[in-house]
């Protein structure tokens, strides 16, 4: 039996204090039905720069009407490929000129009771329809103080060693999840159902490592392990253990929103969608974060995730070559891929996040430009992935002024070239499922198998390396020299197939755990079929001695790798350094702590060079580069590679246009410098010989198309540039925009294009080309 409460008129749900409510028993079959009209507030609170915050990350903007929400402008035209949900932003506000980027869905954050208004201003102008909220924390006091249930779960809040809660200012808290805590988002979630939407996103079931001495959490490790509660810095064995009971409880949390909308699925024949946006597992083992990542794609009703990488997770500092510093593309281009390997082989998808900003208000335009384009093109180089969100929170990227850190009268508003190429760049999104895949780079087929537990070990007594070198210090001097190297998840090993693209795999469990002894079956299945393992470790992992599976039910192992090499077959002492041969592949041991790879240009060449044995052991070509590009249908992606080798940059020659270009000039020839990016049009795979866009700064939807007219229905965010290029064999007799004639079009004879430039409006217009 549930308890819901009943409120009584003129409560004053508000209030921050806890009010005696009055309560009736309801029976779980009337829940589904009841539970929608509690009127619960769980949204997201505050602004990014929240005063007194103890997060690292930020809150979803303030959910209020936007002035320019009461206007009601036709809604844009059917695209009938818009159910493909290529494209979408998640926004706290109702419609707004600004907010207006024309995704395929709109994600509406927040379950408050403003939820449905805001939904129909999306709605209303043509946007599926999507909703998001925090699992982890928000505005929850009807949970904190009983409001909910009738029990006062104020211990629930996560609270540090120190008996600080941690929270977002006031009492905006992470939660500790009780029992009953799914229970109470299933209340605003309802209300997201009943207002229609197609897909429910719970975003960032985070727990902090410092977490874990709130009433609560000592009252859920006493369920959990059946003994009293152990201080998590105590020892490793009570920090891994605590680590572990985090890992659950949101998955706990989580599990029963998706059995709620599940239920709600079946009894209205519907079929709403659960997601999950989260960070990358490196980033939250590296801001110390304990989040149950993989383990939430088995479970019952969950969709896939949203791939929250961006500038402020990106340009968090690790080590390469004993130099600590930001190195923006290559960490986003390995949290992408850690989040591509989260869903891969597994029938969920992923959208990946691009932010042409980023949470800390303090940096000017020409930082966050140049960083969002290193993280764009590092999602691109992902061809299995074509789906995105554009931007969370466009309207502090439209109508913001930075930086926030300097006077008023000096910040500055979004420069006109970025907003059109902004616009370029997410309309051509649209566009990425491409069945031509061709890669010119490094060797392929190279990853390092990383798993949940790396976020288990990040706290005192004994944490790992603070910039995560156990797994950078394996996988950077790959990247670097041009190999697409990418972390794989080993909670996925035993699905069907998941290995099969993969020669060559990087292992250690210094910094990491197996969650359970079954991945080593699949490991071994693979090496004998003719991959590689190289094992990196020299047993001295504190966490070795933590209570788990390989010493315990029978087990007496001191590390986990003695399970593993003993089912691969290998008995007494295994040289080092060397390649073993194992069936139709093999093993290569480096019996180092695989931090110290990233301490020195030696560990780094010795990282290098035990690739390029493995290669060389089941005869896969070796080859190097100091770039790496890649082709998607007529796009062209790449990246100029810093602190690579040796060698002049590779040079394209052809007809291009840069997509970062808002001019939208043809290129002849493109040098992939080092440290550069570039997101390419290739004219002459592009090239029909008709008619028709080629790249937009606006929603341009086809209208028409007959031999002395072209046609199409435009649409942007209010008040930017446009510009849009179509190839052309014909000069235009005129270019007409809502009926009225433009001046402002270029058509070159030579190159057979044409460039029509306008300013956007956040309305539907025809645009029209006369021959």
């Amino acid at each position: 039996m549930i308890m819901v409460l009943i409120r009584k008129s003129g409560s004053g749900w508000g209030e921050s204090k806890p009010r005696r409510q009055k309560l009736m028993i309801v029976k779980p079959s009337l829940w589904v039905g009841l539970i929608w009209g509690l009127g619960v507030f769980a949204g997201g609170r505050c602004p990014a720069d929240v005063v007194g915050s103890n997060s690292a990350k930020a809150s979803p903007p303030e959910m209020i009407a936007s002035p320019s929400s009461a206007t009601q402008p036709t809604g844009f035209p059917f695209d009938p490929d818009q159910a493909k949900e290529r494209t979408c932003f998640q926004t706290g506000k109702a419609w707004s000129e600004t907010g207006n980027l024309r995704s395929d869905v709109a994600i509406v954050y927040g379950i408050d009771a403003g939820l449905p208004q805001r939904i129909g201003t999306w709605r209303d102008r043509g946007y599926r329809i999507h909703v998001m909220t925090g699992a982890s924390w928000g505005e929850y006091q009807d949970y904190l103080y009983g409001r909910f249930d009738g029990v006062n779960h104020e211990d629930e809040a996560q609270m540090d060693r120190n008996g600080h809660k941690i929270g977002h200012g006031g009492d905006v808290y992470y939660m500790c999840p009780g029992e009953n805590y799914g229970k109470f988002l299933c209340v605003g979630i309802q209300r997201a159902l009943e207002a229609g939407t197609e897909a429910v996103h719970l975003e960032e079931p985070e727990f902090w490592d410092r977490a874990g001495y709130s009433e609560g959490f000592k009252r859920e490790w006493r369920k959990y392990y059946g003994e009293e509660w152990q201080a998590p810095d105590s020892s490793v064995d009570a920090r891994w253990r605590a680590s572990k009971l985090k890992y659950f409880l949101y998955r706990r949390a989580l599990q029963q929103v998706f059995d709620y909308v599940q239920a709600y699925n079946q009894s209205t024949g519907r079929h709403v969608r659960c997601y999950v946006p989260t960070h990358s597992l490196l980033n939250y083992a590296q801001w110390c974060i304990v989040s149950p990542e993989s383990s939430l794609a088995r479970l019952n009703g969950c969709d896939g995730y949203i791939a929250q990488v961006w500038t402020g997770t990106a340009r968090e500092p690790n080590r390469f070559r004993g130099e600590v510093r930001s190195r923006t593309f290559e960490t986003a281009f390995l949290e992408y891929g850690a989040m591509q390997n989260l869903v891969r082989a597994t029938g969920r998808s992923v959208w990946y996040l691009n932010d042409p900003i980023e949470d800390n208000g303090n940096h000017d335009w020409a930082d966050y430009r140049t960083n969002w384009e290193s993280t764009l093109v590092a999602s691109l180089f992902q061809p299995e992935v074509s789906q995105y969100e554009v931007a969370p929170w466009p309207e502090r990227v439209f109508g913001g002024r930075y930086p926030r850190s300097a006077p008023p009268e000096e910040r500055k508003a979004l420069p006109p070239a970025y907003a059109t190429e902004l616009q370029t760049v997410i309309n051509t999104l649209n566009d990425l499922k491409q069945p031509r895949i061709e890669w010119d780079c490094g060797t392929t087929g190279i990853g390092v198998l990383v798993s949940d537990s790396l976020m288990f070990q990040r706290g005192e007594p004994t944490p790992s390396d603070p910039h995560l070198g156990n797994v950078y210090g394996l996988a950077m001097p790959l990247l670097k020299r041009g190999l697409p190297v990418t972390p794989v998840q080993l909670e996925n090993v035993m699905v069907p197939h998941y290995l099969d693209s993969y020669h060559v795999l990087f292992l250690s469990y210094d910094g990491q755990k197996p969650l359970t002894p079954e991945v080593h079956a699949p490991l071994v299945k693979w090496v004998q079929a003719g991959g590689v393992l190289i094992f990196c470790d020299r047993d001295a992992d504190p966490y070795l001695r933590v209570r788990d599976w390989w010493n315990s039910e029978g087990k007496n192992y001191t590390t986990p790798r003695e399970d593993l090499f003993g089912q691969l077959g290998l008995k007494g002492p295994v040289a080092a350094e060397q390649f073993h041969r194992l069936g139709k592949g093999g093993l290569i041991w480096l019996r180092e702590r695989p931090a110290q790879f990233s301490a020195s240009a030696a560990g780094a060449e010795r990282i290098v060079a035990a690739a390029k044995l493995g290669a060389e052991g089941i005869g896969l070509k070796w080859r190097e580069a100091n770039y790496l590009l890649l082709r998607r249908g007529p796009y062209i992606i790449a990246a100029g590679l810093d602190e690579s080798t040796e060698g002049k940059p590779r040079t394209l020659a052809g007809h291009f246009v840069n997509l970062f270009d808002s001019e939208l000039r043809v290129q002849t020839r493109v040098t992939i410098e080092p440290g550069s990016r570039q997101f390419l049009l290739d004219l002459d795979v592009a090239h029909t010989g008709r008619t028709h866009l080629l790249a937009s700064a606006c929603k341009a939807l086809p209208k028409k198309a007959v031999p002395n007219e072209i046609s199409f229905t435009v649409e942007g965010v209010g008040h930017t540039p446009a510009i849009m290029l179509l190839e052309s064999a014909l000069a235009p007799r005129s270019v007409t925009l809502a009926g009225k004639q433009l001046e402002s079009f270029e058509y070159s004879a030579t190159e057979q294009r044409l460039w029509i430039r306008f300013e956007n409006a956040a309305v539907a217009r025809e645009l029209v080309v006369n021959y």
